[in-house]
């Protein structure tokens, strides 16, 4: 049975690296998932320290991902209508059968969103590019975080005894 729970916790881990580029998944909080699947197990114990900071850490980045592309539309002059038109282009962009959609989506969207609220090119433009920056970044460091729970997933099964 334990070598159920490991195999589930290890997709679960795949998935939150995946969720890292995928608007659909949140990619630590569902890494951090399969620490929870884990810690089921009779031969694997986690600590309830190791749980509670890395699902602290999970939820403070899922926070993050929501604030950084706006936070990065913010600081480049754009409004409103930059950030929702960024989260449409990347859902739009994840769905469409153009190599790089997820990158190109959510630029175009900003762009686009900006372009209806301001008529001013160069400061629409500009709006895009700190959505898409912010974009980048968040991705980044969900990509980053969902590595590092996976490396802290491989250390606890070479560690305890299977």
């Amino acid at each position: 049975m334990d070598t159920l729970i490991v195999i589930f916790a290890a997709i679960i881990m795949c998935l939150g690296i995946a969720g890292s580029f995928l608007p659909v998944l949140p990619g630590p909080l569902t890494s951090w998932v399969g620490f929870i699947v884990l810690n089921t197990s009779d031969s694997f114990s986690l600590s309830s320290t190791f749980i509670i900071t890395t699902g602290i850490i999970a939820t403070a980045i899922f926070i993050l991902d929501y604030a950084i592309p706006a936070m990065g539309t913010k600081k480049f002059g754009g409004s409103r209508y930059g950030v929702i038109g960024t989260t449409l282009g990347l859902i739009i962009g994840l769905f469409s059968p153009i190599p790089g959609g997820i990158i190109i989506g959510p630029f175009l969207g900003a762009l686009i969103g900006e372009l209806i609220f301001n008529k001013d090119h160069k400061r629409a433009f500009k709006a895009a590019f700190g959505s898409f920056i912010g974009f980048i970044t968040s991705v980044l460091m969900k990509f980053i975080f969902a590595l590092i729970y996976f490396g802290l997933f491989i250390s606890v099964l070479l560690s305890q005894s299977f």
